[in-house]
């Protein structure tokens, strides 16, 4: 969905991007690799279809990635 603005789902292009929100901490879809909270944040992003409800979840950097492989992989 985020590359190709389609639900693979339904194919609906009513898609809707839901950002981190900076001030949740230990709330919502955030990858921590680190003790200390706010150094360790990775935030998810979610694409939510909606016309059928279909979600997934997208990490925005390409740094973060690497990130999360170092720390769980």
């Amino acid at each position: 969905m985020k590359v190709s603005g389609k639900c693979p789902k339904c194919q609906s292009t009513n898609i809707i991007r839901i950002p981190d929100q900076p001030k949740r901490y230990m709330a919502g879809n955030n990858i921590y690799t680190t003790s200390i909270t706010l150094l360790g944040k990775i935030p998810v992003i979610r694409y939510v279809c909606c016309n059928c409800g279909y979600v997934e979840n997208w990490i925005d950097h390409q740094n973060e990635l690497h990130k999360i492989k170092e720390h769980f992989g």
